[in-house]
């Protein structure tokens, strides 16, 4: 079996198993596990930190475009005298601590009904 046999093989198996990140960068990250000597778990939980990570990324981006916010919009810029009902330290305390963050909690914020302004 050829080189180029193998890595047409292993491009195609990642392309059918989903895993685009792995797809891309396979080959440089084995090449470098050849130099370096590296054991296959050690390539292997590479490779697949990768690809949590960029599927992280590309969730991260496509969230924010579903959400429509629009540029340039910041905490810092946001006008709280405008909306009295929303509390500028309780949005700063969410922000500075991200416990509920980590520990996967939800949050929901309500307000009254209506266009913004």
């Amino acid at each position: 079996m050829s080189i180029d046999f193998d890595a047409t093989r292993v491009s195609l198996l990642l392309g059918e198993l989903r895993l685009p990140a792995i797809k891309h960068i396979w080959a440089a990250f084995a090449e470098r596990s050849d130099k370096e000597g590296w054991p296959a778990a050690r390539l292997l939980m590479a490779l697949a930190e990768h690809e949590i990570a960029e599927r992280d990324r590309r969730r991260i981006e496509r969230h924010l475009v579903e959400a429509r916010l629009l540029p340039g919009k910041t905490l810092e810029n946001f006008d709280f005298d405008a909306v009295p009902m929303v509390s500028r330290a309780q949005v700063s305390a969410l922000c500075a601590g991200d416990g509920w963050l980590r520990g996967g909690a939800n949050l929901i914020l309500m307000g009254p009904p209506g266009p913004e302004t």
